[in-house]
């Protein structure tokens, strides 16, 4: 049994944002288990709402505008994208010690200093699941598609990371906007001390946000040991690889957006849509032995330039 710790909270839309609340510690928890039968053989609906069809044309609309203005990329950068270790240094600091929203006050933005770092000491094991009104084939392709990314996840880190069925504890949810209820009734479960102003995002979700991820200490509140990442089925195919490589990594400990990163997914300009060599030199370094949960950013500071001058991250 475990307790709940402050919740840390990331949303992408069609500019990303970044946000955290707290849950009441005190409220009784559980070990968050994967739920196939419920989640994923359930018989399907005759077809999609009106309301969720008018989602997947205003997204694919989205995706052509941002291509059209040459973001969205795929290709992780290049000569166009150089940086520098003190770029680094400096994305690092932004993206991984300060918060992009005040803590239970819904989209306030922070007026606070720097937070220590967060990370997982323990193992993270990648449950996929599927709303009800999910078409069978983006279940397969999307599993699969996760599957290779926290198999990609675990080689940049150094750390365990892969998918399991076998008591998830970062559960990434697959659901349309017909599966509003089902969402929100495995939030409690994965999370049951989830505050009412995460849990409102589930229930209200505004089309500007594609996809979230919850997460929360759980041994103590800088050591991450759950999380929930929601992504949006209505989106078009590089979107939810997108959200994929966005939500699952924030909920890894690099948590907020800085403009001046670049070649970035932590960027709100929407012009990387994958993970970047930039952005896995940063996971990189964030677990590095060197750095503990907890450690603040003067500690930090030293530690983190050392590691990207030499290319040790």
């Amino acid at each position: 049994m475990y307790r709940f710790f402050p919740v840390v909270v990331a949303l992408a839309g069609a500019l990303a944002l970044a946000g955290c609340d707290d849950v009441a510690p005190e409220a009784p928890p559980t070990n968050p288990q994967a739920r196939p039968n419920a989640m994923v053989r359930a018989p399907q609906p005759s077809g999609p709402s009106e309301a969720s069809r008018d989602l997947a044309r205003y997204y694919t609309r989205l995706e052509n505008d941002l291509v059209a203005q040459g973001l969205m990329r795929r290709d992780g950068g290049g000569v166009d994208t150089p940086f520098t270790d003190n770029d680094l240094l400096r994305n690092f600091v932004q993206i991984g010690f300060f918060e992009e929203y005040q803590r239970d006050k819904g989209l306030l933005p922070s007026q606070s200093g720097p937070v220590a770092i967060k990370k997982w000491t323990g193992p993270v094991r990648i449950g996929v699941e599927f709303g009800r009104n999910v078409p069978d084939e983006i279940r397969s392709a999307e599993r699969a598609r996760v599957a290779a990314y926290a198999n990609r996840l675990a080689r940049v880190t150094g750390h365990p990371i892969s998918l399991s069925d076998a008591s998830p504890n970062f559960v990434v949810l697959f659901m349309s906007n017909d599966d509003g209820a089902q969402s929100r009734a495995r939030a409690l479960e994965v999370i049951p001390a989830i505050a009412k102003s995460n849990l409102a995002i589930i229930t209200n979700l505004p089309r500007s946000t594609q996809c979230f991820v919850i997460s929360a200490g759980t041994r103590s509140e800088n050591e991450l040991g759950v999380a929930l990442a929601y992504i949006r089925t209505e989106l078009t195919d590089l979107q939810r690889l997108a959200c994929i490589h966005e939500e699952i990594a924030q909920g890894l400990g690099l948590t907020n957006d800085s403009p001046r990163a670049r070649p970035s997914i932590f960027n709100d300009d929407e012009e990387f849509a994958l993970l970047t060599t930039h952005d896995e030199m940063l996971l990189e370094a964030l677990y590095n032995p060197a750095l503990n949960p907890g450690m603040g950013l003067e500690e930090a500071r030293p530690i983190l330039r050392r590691l990207f001058e030499k290319g040790e991250s």
